[in-house]
């Protein structure tokens, strides 16, 4: 492809899907194991895509010793790679650096340099680096942290807030993605990241609205390639993604028999 494929709309059709609030902790992993686990086994591993910004994320991890595919999970659940993503939290550029606290913290007294990205990136791994340190390696606890700042989190773990277990299962879902795993295709080296389309679905108020959409959505609907992110605007918005035209094509028909159209 030769370049990225255009998002669609689409039309609630067919039937209706009752979508329920799940708590942070209902039907979730061990995500402390599964962070330990892709510590010890997974986190040499090399991405599965070609994705933006890509020298800016290899220094980085190189810098700090950290695993680059950590970096762009981080990434792509934060900004979706995005060099002038805001948030309603005042969380600006590619690893969503709060301004002007953690910005200023991390050496960075200008607001205009979060909007570059090696710049942003640079920051977002050094900061990433510092929670890790604080927590011993401990990738669960240190997500935490960068989410809801290091005062929240207790270096022992105890009384995690549910928010914040739901953002280490969020960032979990996104490293899957970037090693392949989250997908029913599989990757193409070198394939770009910025060539597999996005399509949005549907988009919520709530995270676990979002979450319990997709998880059923696939019961429904096996071999559909769905993600779902946070938006700067405070939405959690449902994506269908394809590689190409013919993929598209086979998701649109298998949604429709799933009670949707898309446009």
């Amino acid at each position: 492809m030769q370049q990225r494929i255009q998002k669609s709309a689409i039309i609630i059709g067919g039937i209706v899907l009752t979508i329920l609030a799940l708590t942070a902790d209902a039907a979730r992993p061990d995500l402390d194991a599964a962070w330990q686990n892709y510590s010890t086994q997974q986190a040499s591993l090399e991405p599965a895509y070609t994705f933006p910004h890509a020298t800016c994320f290899r220094v980085a991890a190189l810098e700090y010793g950290l695993p680059e595919s950590l970096l762009l999970a981080v990434a792509r659940g934060e900004s979706d790679f995005e060099t002038h993503a805001r948030s309603k939290a005042n969380a600006h550029g590619v690893m969503q650096i709060l301004w002007p606290d953690t910005a200023r913290h991390l050496g960075i007294h200008r607001l205009s340099d979060l909007y570059d990205p090696c710049t942003n990136i640079d920051a977002g791994a050094r900061y990433l680096k510092e929670l890790l340190q604080r927590y011993d390696g401990n990738v669960h606890l240190a997500l935490a942290a960068y989410n809801y700042g290091p005062g929240r989190i207790a270096t022992d773990g105890y009384g995690i807030p549910s928010g914040a277990v739901w953002y280490s299962g969020y960032i979990y879902r996104h490293l899957n993605y970037v090693l392949g795993k989250g997908s029913t295709r599989k990757p193409v080296p070198d394939t770009l990241y910025s060539d597999i389309g996005q399509s949005t679905l549907l988009t919520f108020g709530e995270p676990y609205r979002a979450a319990a959409f997709v998880e059923r959505l696939e019961e429904k609907s096996s071999g559909l390639s769905l993600d779902w992110f946070r938006r700067g605007t405070g939405e959690f918005e449902v994506v269908l993604t394809y590689a190409n035209r013919d993929e598209f094509d086979r998701s649109a028909r298998q949604l429709q028999r799933a009670g949707f159209r898309i446009d």
